[in-house]
């Protein structure tokens, strides 16, 4: 028998269905492989292995019976941003010590609905705030990827770091993952695996733990573009618990995978072309755009003006929200609590020893701009500058572009440690500089391997799509993948 962790979701489901795997044997086998390379990459924070057999058995029991759902017996990571009953529940945060909810969050009971095991909670940066997975407080995760010839570790993206390793690792047969400016994309990019960013309102983000509610997003990373299409089926839903989600059918994304491009306008915006950009993510974007032609899509040239002021706008609106979203820890009622002298030390102690260096960082940042006297100057205008991000869309839209391709982000994966970004958090925060655009315009987009660099690392491009058409995105991306084959990481762990 083949290596189950081998299966895609659509093989492992095809397997189920024909009574040719069980779910057990196929959770089994997670399983193992998690014991054997999670000490290497540390991509769990927390495994259930016995909850994980017993979803697994009860999806045998469905699907001798013929009640399969969706994602029947299919073993998921979940990102530890999103709440489980009764399991660890930290965002990665020493300040939520020992948290496990009461509740479990809209996606992931939308996925247990379907049938989907869990294997465990998946590590990310605390609160979702970094691009690179480094500030957990259960430390960083090892990118499955390295240079050719080389033995350093290299980070794999962030925030949703834990889950893109996984998924590339084949320690889960797809991922949760959440994406504020870029987590789901980013992360997909540098370990070769696809990440969609669906748009704002698309998922509940009901029990999902806050970074900046107006862009916060969740979405799935996964093997390959047929995968991602499955999960976010499942992960999509109307939510009266969440007066943000639309209530927009969900249609069945996989469908419109293998569908033709002929008649698409795919819009290349002039902007993403930074300075100091490398050379081989130009001849990336130049490949991507030949693929895409090949498949009779029409190239167009198009101008998104604003695009500069995007991350600037970003790194003033989300810290702002990160910091009024963060006054609730406080270490009264669940979490870390350290003893004061009044309650407004134990506060102090409490904050100033549970969250990290850059969660500290943004509540300072986001404070400010939200004080008396740099509220107008700050927050007002960077909200107004979002406006015309998203106007900016909204024109090339409605002049007839139906996706919009952009390289995902300015280089291939970086080192753990890495003395050049760890001196300067703005160097860090460039890693955005291609995603954050999304989140501000609250659109969908979709990362796919389109190639290995000089150092045989991988690289993605970004297909950004109309409001609530992702299936426009999975049929693109879909040939980009075929055109470009899948990548798997050389097994070192």
């Amino acid at each position: 028998m083949t290596d189950l962790t081998a299966l895609t979701i659509a093989e492992a489901r095809e397997q189920l269905n024909a009574k040719a795997i069980t779910a057990t044997e196929l959770t089994g086998a997670y399983i193992q492989a998690i014991e054997n390379a999670n000490e290497a990459l540390n991509a769990y924070i927390v495994t259930t292995p016995e909850k994980a057999l017993e979803m697994a058995k009860a999806s045998d029991a469905r699907l001798a019976s013929g009640n399969a759902g969706e994602l029947e017996g299919i073993p998921l990571g979940i990102k530890d941003l999103f709440g489980t009953e009764g399991i660890h529940t930290q965002a990665a945060s020493h300040i939520l010590d020992g948290f496990k909810p009461h509740y479990e969050s809209t996606v992931t009971a939308n996925l247990w609905a379907d049938g989907a095991v869990m294997l465990g909670k998946l590590n990310m940066d605390e609160f979702a705030m970094g691009s690179s997975n480094e500030t957990s407080y259960y430390g960083p995760v090892k990118n499955p990827w390295r240079a050719k010839g080389s033995n350093a570790d290299l980070v794999p993206g962030g925030s949703s770091g834990g889950s893109a390793a996984a998924v590339a690792a084949r320690l889960c047969a797809g991922a949760t993952a959440t994406d504020t400016g870029g987590s789901i994309r980013q992360p997909a990019a540098f370990t070769g695996t696809v990440g969609i960013k669906p748009t704002y309102g698309r998922c509940s983000r009901w029990g999902v733990v806050a970074f900046a509610s107006s862009l916060d997003q969740a979405g799935p990373i996964a093997r390959d573009v047929r995968d991602a299409a499955i999960l976010l089926k499942s992960m999509a839903s109307v939510d009266a618990k969440d007066t943000t989600s639309v209530d927009i059918a969900v249609p069945d994304y996989e469908s419109a995978i293998g569908k033709p491009l002929a008649g698409l306008k795919i819009g290349v915006p002039k902007e993403y072309r930074v300075d100091g950009m490398p050379e081989e993510i130009e001849k990336l974007w130049q490949q991507g755009i030949a693929w895409l032609k090949d498949a009779g899509a029409s190239i167009v040239d198009i101008s998104l003006p604003h695009t500069k002021y995007a991350l600037p706008a970003y790194y003033i609106v989300a810290p702002a929200e990160a910091s009024s979203n963060l006054a609730r820890y406080d270490g009264v009622r669940y979490g870390l609590r350290v003893p004061g002298k009044d309650i407004v030390d134990m506060y102090e102690r409490t904050r100033a020893t549970g969250f990290g260096e850059e969660v500290k960082r943004r509540i300072m940042i986001g404070t400010y701009v939200l004080s008396a006297g740099y509220y107008d100057a700050y927050y007002l205008q960077a909200q107004k500058v979002r406006n015309l991000i998203k106007k900016d869309f909204e024109d090339v839209f409605h002049a007839g572009v139906d996706a919009i391709l952009t390289p995902a982000t300015p280089s291939a994966a970086f080192g753990i440690a890495d003395q050049d970004m760890a001196a300067d958090p703005v160097k860090m925060y460039l890693n955005d500089i291609f995603t954050v655009t999304v989140n501000m315009a609250g659109l969908p987009g979709i990362a796919v391997p389109a190639g290995l660099d000089a150092r045989g690392l991988p690289l993605g491009l970004q297909l950004i799509g109309r409001p609530f058409d992702e299936e426009t995105l999975f049929q693109t991306a879909y040939v980009i993948e075929q055109a470009a084959g899948k990548f798997h990481a050389p097994k070192w762990w």
